[in-house]
């Protein structure tokens, strides 16, 4: 295993870490305003996170959690992708960009049919 390997391993255990403190930190928010985490989850509105985080609403906290889990294997591909590009793996970074060319065009549909 080479370093950057490692160095990619730490970076996304350390994020799953701080992805599972922000989910329960919205868990336990809904639990201490009576809100039941069974009870449907608050719409994602992008522009609220951050006041929503500042005035301690459950929402920022689950929504940036999600988000923060959504984003890591995403992040992954990207590492992948700089790492093979340094050892001059061309067909191998081609690879990388395919994977996050598919993973742009999901979330791109997802927002306009959504």
């Amino acid at each position: 295993m080479t370093s950057f390997d490692r160095t990619i391993g730490r970076l996304l255990i350390a994020v799953t870490y701080i992805a599972g403190a922000l989910l329960l930190i919205g868990v336990l928010l809904m639990l201490v305003g009576g809100i039941s985490p069974l009870s449907g989850g608050p719409r994602l509105d992008l522009s609220t996170i951050v006041a929503d985080l500042a005035s301690l609403q459950p929402a920022g906290f689950l929504w940036l959690g999600l988000i923060t889990v959504i984003a890591t294997p995403i992040t992954r591909v990207v590492a992948a992708a700089v790492g093979f590009a340094q050892v001059g793996e061309r067909q191998m970074v081609l690879v990388a960009a395919a994977i996050v060319g598919v993973i742009a065009l999901s979330v791109a549909t997802a927002l306009v049919t959504g």
